[in-house]
């Protein structure tokens, strides 16, 4: 790959060109041109948004070609930038915490329904947090909430109380902890627990990169809901709600598991119209 700052004739390459090449470098994603962007983005600190109004006017920064080659490498942009975008929030990853996808925002759109028309949780619990991503797109969502976000790695851990203190202080925790929660009782209880089986087939990105430790759950990718269903409910307060992400094809298999458990289980669609979410309560 010839330089990003650099054109053969000795003169700068241009901001447009450098990102046409390293578009064309990833082929593998599904967003090669976005990646791009929002690398380039990164190297020069600033939005995207205002990449794209100057794209004319901006300078190709030296370092820009080697995060190119990593992302050529599959090395996932989130983990590149150290930032994800997620429903009204930018949250703080790196390797160790699951990148938060957009599917997942589908647990907020059913919190949302669910407390439409009530001034909202005001306790809102986030087991197996991550980066704390649902816990604090749930406290911008509302202002007056507070919330504790739990997970078993310290890893996640420290980046969920760093993105605790920037996005939401004084307003959300994070513990240590494990599925039985903190022995309290939540208005909202936002879940995304590891749910891939065992010898499921996953991009590369995804398989090098991300914890195994938050994806895999068993040969049918049901351990963990079976480890949740009968905890849940100890943990809802009255009136409240458990939003769980699921697999695309565990509906069934899933909702039954809680539903054994004595709770009351609907499902909630993605974005795509995949099955994403299951909407629990006692």
């Amino acid at each position: 790959m010839r330089s990003a700052t650099l054109s053969p004739e000795g003169e700068r390459e241009t901001a447009r060109a450098a990102l046409t090449a390293a578009a064309a470098r990833f082929t593998f994603s599904q967003t090669p041109r976005l990646d791009a962007e929002l690398i380039l983005a990164h190297t020069l600190g600033i939005p995207r948004e205002r990449l794209l109004l100057t794209l004319a006017d901006q300078p190709v920064p030296p370092d820009f070609a080697a995060l190119v080659e990593r992302r050529a490498q599959h090395e996932p942009v989130a983990y590149i930038t150290g930032t994800r975008a997620f429903w009204t929030i930018d949250v703080e990853v790196a390797p160790g915490v699951l990148i938060p996808r957009a599917d997942s925002e589908t647990l907020i759109e059913a919190a949302v329904d669910h407390f439409a028309g009530t001034p909202g949780p005001r306790a809102i619990l986030d087991l197996g947090t991550g980066s704390g991503a649902l816990l604090l797109a749930a406290l911008d969502q509302w202002p007056d909430a507070t919330g504790v976000g739990i997970d078993a790695s310290p890893a996640a851990l420290a980046i969920a109380a760093r993105n605790a203190e920037r996005i939401a202080p004084g307003r959300a925790t994070a513990s240590a902890g494990g599925w039985k929660g903190t022995g309290r009782r939540f208005d909202l209880v936002l879940c995304n627990p590891p749910y891939v089986s065992i010898d499921a087939e996953i991009p590369p990105e995804v398989s090098a990169f991300e914890p195994a430790s938050a994806l895999f759950a068993g040969p049918d990718g049901l351990d963990d809901y079976h480890r949740i269903a009968p905890l849940l409910g100890a943990q809802l307060a009255p009136g409240g709600v458990a939003c769980i992400e699921i697999g695309s094809d565990q509906r069934d298999a899933a909702s039954a598991i809680f539903a054994a458990a004595g709770l009351t289980v609907a499902v909630r669609q993605d974005l795509a119209g995949l099955d994403r979410c299951l909407i629990v309560t006692s």
